[in-house]
């Protein structure tokens, strides 16, 4: 007899309908055979079924098993497939109703005494199923959260096989759970630092609270214990809430990877923080199958990258396309896959090897040769396409004894929240004005008459690159939104033109 139960599997980001044949042949000796590309983790699927189906009080049937994952070209892997293989045998041998399977998706784990264990890539799947007109996907407790925010499908949780199979047999019956209102879990991002208790610093403030409020960039330079990477950990405090069509997409990247276990969605801005020694596919992505790095689970979030000049020369440049594009391609000899990456970079940096050069008071030890050798280890294109530069000078004693408390971090966001609103209102959806194009900059962007008297000049005698030209606009913008003013002044050209690199 034959049997077909509907799954999927993720590539990439996306998921792709499985269909599981089950066929029991009525001569021959019994074995089990699966085909349709499956990996070492799908092969072994054979021993948990048939364990599985055993201790859950049914019989596997002693006959002849072949099992087919199609389509057969698309490789297979992962422990997802054990619980439609295992309803695609029983189904076969008749002891479900094969018409219950019907307009149903199933997934899942399955452990040795039958219950059902959580699997990587549920909320992709759960788009897929709802994309492809099914009624009701079957999916691990642990699962059901994160697949719950799928609108138009009803999600059921399933704790072990018998209870499953006695379910479509309409003998019990398994309820489904309430849509999940996202709106209602979106929180901000857990302060760990707050910007009241960093001391001075009130130039790099100023230009981390631009930063957030427009999803620029941003370049901290200075000398060791400045206070570059209290900053950077103070950043969070002050970023927006994630929006739903946000929360989705990070959530999306997060369910593949297998980092969302039990928590159902991030509802927070990433913050990823990789060590200089991270390997080029551990912050670009990649591998034998394509995962995504660092710059991708820092989507719509912060990627941090502290000691920046000690990363890899080949590292830094890989990610001059990602920075400029939003997202990352990464080709194989099976296809190329597309992950997203919008993520706002913070890149920390000493001034040079012994980090003293320009302190008041230490004396720097390095060579002149030393010092540029230093600073060619991040190359002018990478710098271009960061906004925001600042230096981050040493807090003075008066300022770092004083009593005196900073404004909290909750103030700035603040303002940073309605400086991005009004974003999303000019543009009509989720968007910042650093990703703006230079399309976008000529059609919303309302120059006055000083603000362009003051670019005209900062062309002639910066001599500004189209990039640097469009950059200092969009920087501007972010000003003026913070202002919640509807042109850009003189002032806020002024302002934007003293964040461009000293060495420029």
């Amino acid at each position: 007899m034959l049997s077909r139960v509907i799954s999927g599997t993720t590539i990439g980001l996306d998921g792709v309908i499985i269909e599981i044949e089950v066929d029991i042949a009525g001569r021959g000796f019994p074995t089990f055979t699966l085909v349709g590309l499956p990996n070492k983790a799908i092969d072994e699927a054979k021993d948990r079924v048939r364990t599985a189906i055993a201790n859950a009080g049914f019989e596997m049937p002693d006959s002849r098993l072949t099992v087919n994952l199609a389509p057969a070209d698309i490789p297979k892997q992962g422990s997802s497939f054990d619980l439609p293989i295992a309803l695609g045998v029983l189904a076969a041998a008749g002891m479900i109703e094969k018409k219950n399977l019907k307009n149903s998706f199933f997934i899942g784990e399955l452990s040795l005494e039958g219950t059902i264990r959580p699997v990587s890539g549920v909320l992709p799947l759960a788009l897929l199923a709802r994309e492809k007109k099914l009624t009701t996907i079957f999916v691990p407790v642990e699962n059901s959260k994160e697949a719950s925010a799928v609108e138009g499908i009803s999600v059921i949780p399933v704790y072990n096989l018998q209870d499953l199979v006695l379910h479509l047999n309409e003998q019990s019956e398994l309820k489904p759970i309430p849509p999940l209102d996202l709106d209602s879990i979106v929180e901000y991002s857990e302060i760990q630092v707050d910007f009241e208790s960093i001391r001075g610093q009130e130039t790099a403030k100023r230009a981390l609270e631009i930063a957030a409020s427009g999803f620029h960039n941003i370049h901290l330079k200075g000398v060791p214990g400045a206070g570059k990477t209290l900053l950077s950990r103070a950043f969070p405090s002050i970023m927006p809430k994630l929006d739903r069509e946000e929360i989705l997409e990070v959530s999306k990247i997060y369910s593949v990877v297998g980092m969302l276990k039990n928590k159902g969605f991030i509802t927070t801005r990433p913050f990823r923080s990789p060590h200089h020694t991270t390997s080029r596919i551990g912050l670009i992505g990649g591998g034998t199958h394509p995962t995504p790095g660092e710059i991708s689970l820092a989507h719509r979030g912060v990627l941090f990258l502290d000691e920046f000049p000690e990363f890899p020369h080949t590292t830094l440049e890989s990610l001059r396309q990602p920075i400029e594009d939003g997202q990352v391609s990464i080709s194989r000899a099976a296809g190329s896959i597309t992950f997203p990456c919008r993520f706002l970079l913070i890149a920390a940096s000493n001034p040079c090897p012994c980090g003293y050069l320009g302190h008041p008071t230490k004396r720097c030890k390095c060579t002149p040769q030393a010092v540029l050798k230093y600073r060619k280890r991040i190359s002018g294109p990478i710098l271009d396409r960061i906004d925001i530069h600042v230096d981050v000078p040493p807090v003075k004693e008066e300022r770092l004894t004083s009593l005196e408390k900073a404004e909290k971090s909750s103030l700035i966001r603040a303002r940073v929240q309605k400086a991005r609103e009004k974003q999303n209102k000019r543009f009509g959806k989720s968007y910042t004005n650093a990703e703006m194009s230079p399309s976008d900059i000529r059609t919303f962007c309302k120059l006055t008459d000083s603000a362009n008297a003051l670019l005209k000049t900062a062309i002639a005698r910066l001599s500004l690159s189209a990039r640097s030209y469009f950059k200092i606009i969009k920087i501007s913008q972010t000003i003026a939104d913070l202002e919640e003013l509807d042109q850009i002044e003189g002032k806020h050209v002024a302002e934007a033109l003293q964040y461009r690199p000293k060495e420029e």
